[in-house]
Formats: C-alpha cells, sequence, structure tokens
C-alpha cells in the first residue's frame, strides 16, 4: 500500500521515527500544544489528530489509536509499515486489577495478555505472549528514575470488552495481571511482525478492585507524569 493511508492522510516523512499513541485524539492535541514546540498537524482523518513536533530538539510524533485492538492495530500496522515510524509508545489509561495501584499510579506493560482472537491472523501452533520492547522498557524504567516517579512494571490485560457479562472480573488478579486497558497486545504483535519496538505506559484511571474512578477530563487533561515519561524516553 502507498501514503497516504485510508486512515493516515500524511506523506513519507511527515512522522518521527518515535511516535507517542494515545488513545484519545484529544489527549494528543492536549500533548502536542503542552510540551511540543513546532507542532505540525499531520493526519486528521476522522478526527485523530497527529502532530509532529520537538521535545528538547528530538523530533517525535504524537497520534491518537482510538480504542480497542482493532483501531490500535490499524493505526500502528500502516504507521510501523507504511510510515517507516521505528518505535510506537502507547500512554493511555488503565484499570487497576491490583489493590497496591491507587489512582494516578503508573503502570509500564513489560507484558499484555489478552482475551482476544488478534493472534490468530499468525496462525502459529501455539499461544503467543506478546512483550514490550526491551530497549524502550529499559529506557523508560531509568528516565522514571531521573524524573523521581514510581513505576510499577509487569504483565497487564488487553480486554476486547469494556462491558461484559462476566461474573469474575478479578480472574486475572490471581496470576498477578497489574492492570486492565484495550491496546497494547495488538500493538506490541504488530512491532513484533513488523520487526520494531513498541512499549505501553499506562496511569490508573479507575480501580476494579475499589470502584474509584477520574473524569474523562482529568485523563484528557492531567496525566501529565505519563506524558512526561513517555516523552524522556522518546
Amino acid at each position: 500500500m502507498s501514503t497516504p493511508t485510508p486512515h493516515i492522510n500524511a506523506k513519507p516523512g511527515d512522522f518521527a521515527e518515535t511516535v507517542l499513541m494515545p488513545g484519545d485524539p484529544l489527549r494528543s492535541k492536549f500533548i502536542a500544544e503542552t510540551f511540543l514546540t513546532d507542532a505540525v498537524l499531520v493526519n486528521n482523518v476522522r478526527g485523530v489528530q497527529g502532530y509532529t513536533g520537538f521535545y528538547k530538539g528530538k523530533r517525535v510524533s504524537v497520534m491518537a489509536s482510538g480504542m480497542g485492538m482493532p483501531s490500535m492495530g490499524i493505526y500502528s500496522y500502516e504507521l510501523f509499515n507504511f510510515f517507516d515510524v521505528q518505535n510506537i509508545i502507547r500512554i493511555g489509561s488503565a484499570g487497576a486489577l491490583s489493590p497496591a495501584l491507587p489512582l494516578r499510579s503508573i503502570v509500564i506493560g513489560m507484558s499484555a495478555s489478552y482475551n482476544s482472537v488478534f493472534a490468530n491472523q499468525y496462525e502459529l501452533p501455539g499461544i503467543y505472549a506478546p512483550t514490550a520492547s526491551y530497549t524502550l522498557l529499559r529506557k523508560a524504567t531509568d528516565a522514571a528514575e531521573k524524573l523521581g516517579l514510581t513505576v510499577t512494571v509487569g504483565n497487564i490485560l488487553s480486554n476486547d470488552l469494556f462491558y461484559s457479562d462476566a461474573t469474575n472480573s478479578l480472574a486475572w488478579q490471581k496470576m498477578g495481571v497489574l492492570a486492565v486497558e484495550m491496546e497494547s497486545a495488538a500493538l506490541y504483535m504488530n512491532a513484533a511482525r513488523a520487526g520494531k519496538n513498541a512499549l505501553c505506559i499506562c496511569t490508573i484511571s479507575d480501580s476494579i478492585v475499589t470502584g474509584e474512578a477520574t473524569t474523562a477530563e482529568e485523563r484528557q487533561n492531567t496525566f501529565t507524569q505519563m506524558m512526561e515519561l513517555a516523552l524522556e524516553t522518546a
């Protein structure tokens, strides 16, 4: 496929080698306006805003992924395979499964369990284990230390379902899964297939354990420590 693609109306070279991917297009806009200099809008198909600018002199892009593995699967695939992006860092919200994670905790997904059929396309003779790029993971933990941020690293769950009839929502907790979100497993699989790098950094927006939750506006505008950590990693 040539560029522009059906979902990204950009030209070759419009994206930096590293792209930060929040789920929310408004969070993408917030990051570009708050942290980047000389930011240029390079994509706005379907309102999925993508910007390229500079952070501390380093060229970096930020573009939304939308919600769920199908949406992340499309955007990350096109960025990796058609726009020569080398690294994608997902920055999103997640629901805490661990009682040790209060609201606004930062979680880094070393691996991503899933309840999706996304991996079926690869026709593997077994069960695939999506993992982050160690290079990005190490950069992120080093950056967190320099910023004085406490982060928790471990297994997260990429869930196809936001609403579910399942009665045991904490079943994954027994296996040490830290938090649940909806995109990282697809991102990690696309990165592996393309020979590229991916990492997920999430802020706890709500807790399945306690029932606490942040507002949509707070998720859009106040998860700045996660944003700074991702930018320092980039």
